[in-house]
């Protein structure tokens, strides 16, 4: 069955901006080469200015968040909502709701409307008291407007049965293998093949950085100690203050625009630290494991569902300088890479991702038109 399905929630493809841009280029390209009539809303602000990108048709509405901050993206939400109720769509998945949901009122019902519920963002200690109540206000008001649900997570799937009562559809990101790495691009940095450590994140306390970088410090290790992300905020500038003496740990700011080089620093360091605590499968965390990284992760049902046994796990500073004083890239170590990169291929792949939303649409659209003919009769 061909579905005409429209994309909200992100700012638009392809991706300028982060994961959930990212996933809807892969998840909208794909579904489009199956046949799919695909259309996502991009914010009139986006750098690419076509109205097609890889057969995928691209909305473009007016996106205020440059004049109004963060109370712009509701506008532009309600923009794209209020578009989408004129555009007949078989589907309507919104990726997130953060400031969409409040909009709940004008969705389209006659269009079968499914949530990617996200992580769970009110634990964000980036937000104040407020912004979190109303965060969790947003998240019932997804559930109570919406059709169906998508967990990326096994962790979110159990928190929406345990707090909502309602079923979810179980979905996780997806991740590309890469084998086109590059030693060479490791001398921008000072850097040699399996010398270094390495974390790439926003600068945000749930991300734990401060917590890895104060194991490291302690450490007796004469690696170096990459942090990719930028930090021109009040979390990064405090970081390059407090580590300013500390010559082995290096603050590269962000890398965009070239994945070729952060892959390349993932793939040939000895360790890569992952400190994300909040949230479902986390994108960033599958391209590690693509990248054949050796990865040492923050100890929490989120990431433990997605590494299992294949990782280093810490909850204190002190672990991780115990991880960092004692880890080596031998027999043991290697196989909890090539299992990672197995859980790639057979869980996380973009092909078994998009066949798994293909097949959770179509049923969603059949079941909610029987649904309307059962009760027509009546």
């Amino acid at each position: 069955m061909t579905l005409r399905i429209g994309i909200l929630g992100t700012r638009g493809i392809p991706n300028h901006y982060g994961g959930f841009e990212q996933f809807a280029e892969y998840l909208s390209t794909g579904l489009a080469a199956k046949g799919h009539e695909v259309f996502v809303y991009n914010s009139h602000n986006h750098p690419y200015h076509s109205n097609t990108w890889k057969n995928v048709q691209l909305i473009h509405c007016f996106d205020p968040e440059y004049h109004l901050g963060s109370f712009g993206q509701f506008i532009y939400d309600l923009n794209c909502i209020l578009d989408a109720r004129r555009r007949n769509f078989d589907v309507i998945l919104m990726l997130g709701f953060t400031s969409s949901s409040a909009w709940g009122w004008f969705y389209p019902h006659q269009s079968t409307l499914i949530f990617n519920m996200d992580g769970l963002e009110w634990k964000r200690t980036k937000y104040s008291k407020p912004v979190q109540k109303f965060l969790k206000l947003a998240e019932r008001l997804a559930v109570r407007f919406s059709h169906y649900h998508i967990a990326d997570s096994v962790v979110i799937q159990s928190y929406l049965q345990r707090k909502y009562a309602i079923a979810s559809e179980h979905i996780p990101y997806g991740a590309e293998i890469h084998y086109n790495e590059d030693e060479s691009l490791l001398q921008e940095y000072g850097i040699k093949k399996n010398e270094y450590f390495i974390l790439m994140a926003r600068m945000a306390a749930e991300n734990n950085i401060e917590m890895i970088l104060d194991g490291f410090h302690a450490s007796n290790s004469n690696k170096k100690f990459l942090v990719v992300g930028a930090v021109d905020n009040k979390p990064g500038r405090q970081l390059v203050h407090k580590f300013r003496n500390d010559e082995r740990i290096m603050f590269t700011g962000g890398i965009y625009n070239h994945p070729k080089k952060i892959h390349s620093l993932k793939v040939y360091s000895t360790l890569y630290f992952h400190g994300h605590s909040v949230g479902g499968t986390n994108p960033s965390l599958l391209e590690a494991m693509a990248s054949r990284a050796l990865i040492a992760a923050h100890d929490n049902p989120f990431n433990r569902s997605v590494l299992q046994q294949d990782a280093f796990y810490f909850s204190s500073c002190n672990e991780v300088r115990e991880i960092i004083e004692n880890t080596h890239r031998n027999g043991l170590e290697m196989v909890m890479v090539n299992n990672n990169l197995n859980k790639i291929r057979e869980q996380f792949s973009w092909d078994n991702v998009i066949k798994k939303y293909e097949d959770f649409l179509q049923r969603c659209v059949l079941e909610k038109v029987s649904r309307s003919l059962q009760s027509s009769k009546f």
